[in-house]
């Protein structure tokens, strides 16, 4: 299959809040030059008489109105849409199999959007599925498999070999969430996790330096999501508790989210104008509780600053969306980055055009999180201390070798050069 036999159209179903069955909201269509646009369906748009009301899959890019819907400038396809489609590792195990290819070899463009859309896994992040009727929905899921079977997919799907029809079905179920990194989703004891293997291209024990940030994170005040460390056949798993679902007598509900990236009403391609100063102004108008909003996105970014994450672009910052309105989700994917020199640059910029990975850019743009110098200072040194008081707990806990404590230490966590 290539993207000009790729599928032309697909129905977007949604989970209405604090509901546990999907409804169809409208249809997806692909044009001659590949552009994707919506429309809602009519029994979508009654349903603001019903209860549970319709609402705008994301406002202001989607709002409740008949016929097809203008794209944003600059966009090819909706950005809340494009936050349901599986990024760069969900692609490789759809390619794997589809075409049977080597996921690193082969372009992503062999297979078109709406394609990957209607091929990734039905328990996708957020409150949105994709199907090819409007009338029948029918979940692509899988049994719950165990970790030993998915961390076999994950090497064949990194080694490029086929997946047999058993790991296909193990690895697919995780196909739609986003990222590079191998993972997937399982449920265990009535929670459901994403769960994120070591790739064999590691050079350094990733997922336990993801773990330690995550654990140091909540340690410092950061909002982040709850993980843990486990293993299977002698490798190490990070386990991150999903926040978009909540488990009820009759079922699992499921919450809207949007990314900062659609929130600023960017694509991948313009990502580098995305910036923290830009994002605070979208929440002090938009956000629910918006100083303590603006008081937790202050403290996510000297957070990685002072952990070594430079991989904080604006896919890795996400809000729910309640139909009216916003709220930060917790924080993740706060993973420290190897670096070779001691300057490094955050992957949104902080205020104007820096984005220099240091205390002082933090410092200059408080202005724009609503906090004074000294707001700002006590929580800079309130996450030094907690980083300090916790590192041997958490690496302990960890059990991360005397080496990468050596590796991590001052070189990713509290690099000497975010000081000057």
């Amino acid at each position: 299959m290539t993207s000009n036999h790729a599928d032309k159209e697909a129905y977007v179903w949604i989970w209405l809040p604090e509901t546990t069955e999907p409804v169809v909201a409208g249809k997806l269509e692909s044009d001659e030059q590949g552009n994707i646009q919506f429309n809602y369906g009519k029994s979508y748009l009654e349903r603001v008489k019903d209860r549970p009301q319709a609402i705008p899959i994301y406002q202001p890019e989607l709002p409740l109105k008949k016929g097809v819907l203008a794209l944003p400038d600059g966009l090819s396809m909706p950005g809340c849409i494009r936050d349901a489609a599986p990024d760069a590792w969900g692609r490789r195990v759809i390619i794997n199999k589809k075409l049977g290819r080597k996921g690193k070899e082969t372009d992503t463009h062999a297979l078109g959007e709406l394609t990957y859309l209607l091929e990734s896994g039905s328990d996708r992040i957020g409150a949105l599925d994709f199907q090819r009727s409007p009338s029948e929905y029918i979940p692509r899921s899988a049994r719950n498999t165990p970790l030993e079977e998915l961390l076999k997919s994950a090497e064949r799907v990194e080694r490029g070999v086929p997946l047999t029809p058993e790991l296909d079905q193990a690895l697919f179920h995780g196909s739609s969430i986003g990222g590079a990194r191998p993972k997937a989703l399982i449920e265990d004891q009535g929670t459901k996790y994403i769960a994120k293997f070591s790739s064999n291209s590691d050079l350094y024990s990733v997922v336990k330096a993801e773990f330690i940030a995550m654990r140091l994170a909540a340690a410092a005040g950061v909002k982040a999501a709850p993980v843990k460390l486990v293993q299977a056949a002698n490798k190490d798993i990070l386990l991150i508790e999903r926040f978009d679902r909540k488990k009820i007598a009759n079922g699992w509900t499921r919450k809207a989210m949007v990314s900062a990236l659609t929130l600023f009403g960017l694509d991948d391609m313009m990502a580098r104008y995305a910036s923290y100063e830009t994002f605070a102004e979208i929440i002090r108008h938009r956000f629910d509780s918006p100083k303590k909003t603006l008081e937790e996105l202050f403290s996510r970014l000297v957070f990685n600053i002072l952990c070594g994450n430079t991989d904080d672009h604006a896919r890795n910052h996400a809000a729910f969306w309640s139909g009216k309105t916003l709220s930060l989700t917790p924080a993740y994917d706060i993973c420290p980055q190897n670096r070779t020199g001691n300057e490094a640059s955050q992957a949104m910029l902080i205020s104007g055009n820096n984005n220099l990975s240091n205390l002082k850019s933090c410092l200059a743009a408080a202005p724009s999180f609503q906090l004074s110098e000294d707001e700002a200072k006590a929580i800079i040194d309130r996450q030094h201390e907690a980083i300090e008081v916790n590192w041997d707990n958490v690496c302990d806990e960890a059990t991360l070798s005397e080496i990468d404590r050596k590796l991590f230490w001052k070189r990713q966590f509290l690099n000497p050069s975010v000081f000057l």
